[in-house]
Order: C-alpha cells, then structure tokens, then sequence
C-alpha cells in the first residue's frame, strides 16, 4: 500500500463526504481511492469511516486520525516546497474563483503580467458572487467582497470597496432626483441586490455627519451577481449603489448620474480566502502576492470614493452597519 497516497485519499473523502466526489478531485477511479481506504483501515485496524449509501461520516478513530493526517500532509507539502522553490519556478494549475465584476475590470486585464512572470502557472478561473465551497470545489482560494461569514477559513484583507448610489440621466428625468434617501421610499424604484442562495434583499445604507438610514425601497428586479446589477442600472430600472470601480466610466460617459452625494455610503472590505488547515503552495503564495500588489495599487480599491465624503463622516463610521452589497 501506498500510505501517503491513501492517507490523501482519506483526508479528501472525510473533506467532501463522498467516494465519488473526492475521486474527482484526486483525479482517480473511484475503486481506487475505495481500495486506498481500504487498505489504509486494514493497515490501521481501525475503521475510519462509517459508510451509508448517500453518505460517508467519519469515525471517532477516523477523526483523529484525519487531524494527525492534516499536519503530517501539510509538513511533507511543506518540506517540498522549501527543497525546490530555490530550484524551480512556481508552476501547475491555480483554481480559484472571484467575482464577475472584479475578474473582467481589474483581475484579467493585468494577468498578462502575471503570466509573463510566471509562465508555468495555468489558472482556472470560476465567476461568481455566491459563497465559496473551497474544500468541495478543490479551489486554492476565492476573492470575495463584504463580510465573511465561515469564520473557519482564513481571509486575508486585501482592499476596500466604496460604493456610490447612482442612477441614469433618463430614470432621473421620469421620476425626479432625490434629495434625502427617504425620497428612495416614495415614488422611487432601487435596483434590488441579494446574496447568491437566499432571497434577502440588501438594504441601502447611508450616512451623513448626524445620523445613518437605511433604505428598503421598491424594486421592479433584484439580482445576485454584480455585472447583472449594473446591466440593470443601465437599463434605468432603478437608483443603485455601486462599487466606485464599477461606475466610475459610466459616469464620465454620462450614462450614470450620482445622485445623494451628500451621504456616505458603507465600504465593503475585499479579502482573499484559503481553506482551513491548508499549506499554501508557491504558485498560490505568488499569485495572492502579486493580487494584493494588484489591488494596491487601484485608489478605488482602497477605500477611496469617487466624490468626496461629505460632513466629516469617515468610512468607519458605517463599519457596523448591515452589510450593502453590489
């Protein structure tokens, strides 16, 4: 048997709770990994996995033994990487997932440089705003914006987002421009946002030097991807609130028109996130490197807004406000 490679046959059925999947994964039959975990439990005298026909749950013996496994992975992984990083370039496939918005303005068009950098590096890139599965998806991590609900990954935080409430010169003229966000309340339509899998809708929230709102107004549609939300806008189906880095050449162009800019507007922080218990490889350590680079240097993704914050209210005076996002 060989023992390391079903102690990472283990360790990938007990993450993803399934023979079949964690055999996609590991790009492998799945009698393979069964045998593997087979011969592992004989190896061991112990059974490490209870098995159902819809489902794999982990044993008490198989528990401790999936920990010890985790560091034992994580040192060899480790160990590699130090005896050849000084000797190769960082290469191999990156999977990764970020948002629609973030990957075609700001991501792809610098990968260019990256990959001049790091030529033996092959990116697979998932699009999406919903919560990242990283274990169950096999990603090596995700850049998400506003708050991170799992508190079991770790996220690095790597910007900040300033939104700007918005909307087009034609919406304006039809139903008139608001001069407090309690006008959004009455004869107004917003553009609806909700996170990917709940039917929440986001409310807008607003601040001035003296109080905060926040706004539940009407909508005629709702979307839970961030292009999709703009495209939206676009269509004047609705006032909006935006990240800067998205609005801002609509607003040159003069198809978006800011409007309430005598209120602040909830910043949302931007993080990269990896898997728990998880070594980062070098073709991860350099990419999150040069993404943070990135990031850096684009004002607009580092908290600063497209129009002055009027009032003196600083960013953090939202800081725990309910999450708004775009």
């Amino acid at each position: 048997m060989d023992q390391l490679n079903a102690m990472r046959a283990f360790v990938r059925v007990v993450e993803v709770g399934t023979f079949t999947r964690a055999a996609e994964l590991l790009d492998l039959p799945k009698p393979t990994v069964t045998k593997l975990i087979q011969q592992l439990e004989g190896h061991l005298h112990a059974q490490l996995l209870n098995r159902t026909t819809r489902r794999v749950t982990v044993t008490m013996d198989g528990a401790a033994y999936y920990e010890r496994a985790l560091r034992v992975l994580g040192e060899i992984d480790e160990l590699d990487q130090s005896m050849t990083s000084s000797q190769a370039r960082p290469s191999g496939r990156l999977r990764i997932d970020v948002s629609v918005p973030l990957a075609t303005d700001i991501i792809l068009p610098a990968l260019p440089g990256f990959h001049a950098r790091y030529p033996e590096i092959q990116i697979d890139m998932g699009l999406s705003d919903r919560p990242a599965d990283l274990i169950g998806e096999n990603l090596d991590l995700a850049v998400r914006a506003g708050a991170i609900d799992d508190q079991s990954l770790i996220a690095r935080r790597i910007g900040e987002m300033m939104l700007i409430t918005c909307a087009t010169p034609g919406y304006l003229a039809k139903h008139g421009t608001p001069q407090h966000p309690r006008d959004l309340e009455d004869g107004h339509l917003a553009i609806g946002y909700r996170r990917a899998g709940t039917s929440r809708i986001l409310p807008f929230t607003f601040a001035s030097a003296k109080e905060t709102i926040e706004i539940q107004g009407d909508y005629v549609v709702s979307l839970n991807e961030g292009t999709g939300y703009v495209a939206a806008g676009l269509a004047g189906l609705g006032i909006m609130q935006v990240p800067t880095f998205m609005a801002m050449a609509h607003i040159a162009a003069g198809r978006l028109v800011p409007v309430l800019t005598d209120w602040c507007t909830k910043p949302k922080p931007l993080h990269i996130i990896y898997p728990p218990n998880r070594h980062l490889s070098n073709k991860v350590r350099v990419f999150v490197d040069w993404l943070a680079e990135l990031f850096a240097r684009n004002a607009l993704l580092q908290g600063k807004p497209l129009l002055p914050c009027p009032g003196g209210v600083a960013a953090g005076a939202l800081a725990h406000q309910p999450e708004q996002a775009a």
